[in-house]
């Protein structure tokens, strides 16, 4: 992913790459910008005064870089899913003395299905959800932060009186209001969410897919853009959209 912003940004005439980071950089490693060692972090943020930090790590390197950003008053876009509760924490703290964007996802298209599924499970109340989620063989957490943002979403407008099931093995009929959360690796699958809802004698499935890591990298790059005037607070991808 950040190969993937820096490919994106050399496209746009409202960012310009200063650097990167990564945490064990190649000597030979061609990036078309300077690339500094993790361990340099805030040094390098001394040294090269950007606007905005643009994240795509891990839950504990994305932790120790929202830290130092927030010590040299450097906002942060964090991309990164798969934080704990402290990791989570630890951002929050960080917003309040810089201003930080914190997003599972970056494609205009999955805020557009958050929208949608919140609107239908509005209209079919009692109706079963089931999220299925599908990526790459090399991603880590599962499921996706995306896939717990859609749950999120049925559940801020449906109570939930249900449970979030992972899976299902042996006898594992639904109980009623569970929401089914089914995780997928594969390939080099960018990325695929779908939900189901079903009813009655009818189903419902609403779907999105990104074909290329790039709709990500110009969601966080457009975030970077409008974080860079905000004041230090918490804010979300949503807000983004809607400007």
């Amino acid at each position: 992913m950040g190969r993937t912003v820096v490919d994106a940004a050399a496209d746009r005439a409202d960012v310009s790459v200063v650097a990167g980071v990564n945490r064990n950089p190649a000597p030979d490693a061609d990036l078309g910008v300077p690339l500094e060692a993790a361990a340099e972090f805030a040094d390098a943020l001394r040294e090269y005064h950007p606007d905005v930090v643009v994240d795509f790590s891990g839950p504990e390197s994305s932790r120790d870089y929202v830290a130092a950003c927030a010590e040299a008053g450097v906002a942060a876009v964090v991309g990164t899913t798969g934080f704990d509760e402290d990791g989570e924490a630890a951002l929050r703290t960080a917003s309040d003395d810089v201003p930080v964007l914190v997003a599972s996802n970056f494609s205009r298209g999955v805020q557009a299905l958050l929208d949608a599924v919140a609107a239908a499970v509005d209209d079919l109340p009692g109706y079963d959800v089931e999220v299925t989620e599908t990526h790459h063989h090399g991603k880590r957490d599962a499921p996706s932060g995306t896939a717990l943002t859609v749950v999120d979403h049925v559940e801020s407008v449906r109570e939930a009186n249900g449970e979030r099931v992972h899976g299902r093995e042996g006898d594992a009929p639904r109980t009623e209001g569970e929401i089914g959360i089914h995780a997928r690796r594969a390939g080099n699958v960018r990325g695929e969410h779908e939900v189901l809802l079903a009813g009655g004698d009818e189903e419902l499935r609403l779907t999105h897919r990104a074909r290329s890591r790039a709709v990500f990298a110009e969601g966080a790059l457009d975030a970077a853009v409008w974080l860079a005037a905000r004041d230090a607070g918490w804010y979300d991808f949503e807000e983004v959209v809607a400007a």
